[in-house]
């Protein structure tokens, strides 16, 4: 199950009267972090029914929605999910209307495998990359201003006098000159902001969720104006790529990993071979006098005390030692 954002503990606050949290004994009483919906009562989705529902003869699964965190039946989210179940994270019909910005980047990314960025792609998206297309009379003028006549005769003007290139300083000078605002607007708001160019652009809202694919957070604006926006709509996670379910799955299979690794063979492959033989012969030996010790008390229906295991440690210590002075006198 994802983890939820907005779940904290409560234990210690007002909610429990003699239960005093032993992390936080100066807690506070209420836990601000901790946002109750139908889903701590066992309901979920818009038709708010259990899971599973006793009462639900149709076979149907449940997708988070990474916004609200809920869980929605398939047929209530107002679109029908690929069949191809070709996509990572899906946001239901109320949080596109929380998030409406989103609309604006469903037509590119939304239902889609977005391609591997590539350099000049890139550029492009920033605005890095100004295309300018004149008149053919634009284009005269700017060479008038220039104090260059153009002349319809067939004679080839040396190519050295016009292969100055479109990005040099002193050509775009003189577009800046004859289009200051047509270029003041678009370095300003498309250039910084993707979010503003993409809403340039037609889009439709309609009342359904949506299906992303895998990377489409890092699609998203960050510039500082939609930052704030991200902030004021509390969604400031959405541009967090370790926020994304899978991240999240990835994380929870390397914990198991980890929680699956045996201390006693990584100890074990930390040494040598002679170190190895010995430890193993040691934990044989404990493992066997161990169990003949224990056996000793389920015979006779005793129980186990805590002196009884310090008195076996300090006995098992003293023959270890005793069978390591008979080496050392065999050896010398």
């Amino acid at each position: 199950v994802f983890l939820s954002r907005n779940f904290r503990c409560d234990c210690g606050n007002s909610k429990f009267k003699n239960l005093q949290c032993k992390l936080l004994p100066e807690k506070g009483k209420v836990n601000s972090g901790n946002k109750y919906n139908d889903n701590f009562y066992g309901l979920y989705c818009t038709c708010k029914r259990p899971y599973p529902d006793p009462e639900d003869e149709i076979p149907d699964e449940m997708i988070q929605c990474i916004v609200c965190e809920d869980w929605f039946h398939g047929r209530h989210l107002g679109a029908v999910p690929p069949e191809s179940g070709d996509f990572h994270e899906m946001v239901c019909q109320a949080c596109m209307k929380h998030c409406h910005f989103l609309w604006a980047y469903a037509p590119q990314l939304a239902g889609k495998e977005i391609p591997p960025l590539t350099k000049a792609s890139s550029l492009e998206e920033e605005g890095i990359v100004l295309k300018v297309e004149e008149s053919e009379e634009q284009k005269k003028e700017i060479k008038k201003e220039s104090g260059v006549e153009q002349h319809d005769t067939k004679e080839e003007k040396p190519h050295e006098q016009f292969n100055e290139p479109s990005t040099s300083s002193g050509y775009c000078r003189k577009l800046k000159q004859k289009f200051p605002m047509e270029i003041a607007e678009t370095t300003s708001e498309f250039s910084l902001c993707k979010l503003k160019e993409l809403q340039s652009k037609p889009f439709v809202k309609k009342d359904t969720a949506t299906f992303w694919p895998s990377n489409w957070r890092s699609k998203l604006c960050t510039c500082e104006d939609c930052l704030k926006m991200y902030s004021e709509l509390e969604v400031q996670f959405l541009t967090d790529e370790c926020d994304t379910v899978l991240a999240y799955e990835n994380k929870g299979t390397s914990d198991q990993e980890t929680e699956r690794r045996d201390p006693l063979m990584d100890t074990l492959n930390s040494m040598n071979r002679v170190q190895q033989v010995e430890l193993i012969c040691e934990y044989n030996d404990l493992k066997t006098e161990l169990t003949d010790y224990l056996r000793r008390f389920a015979d006779e229906g005793t129980v186990v005390k805590r002196e009884d295991i310090q008195h076996f440690f300090e006995e098992f210590q003293s023959r270890k030692r005793r069978r390591t002075n008979r080496m050392q006198y065999y050896c010398s």
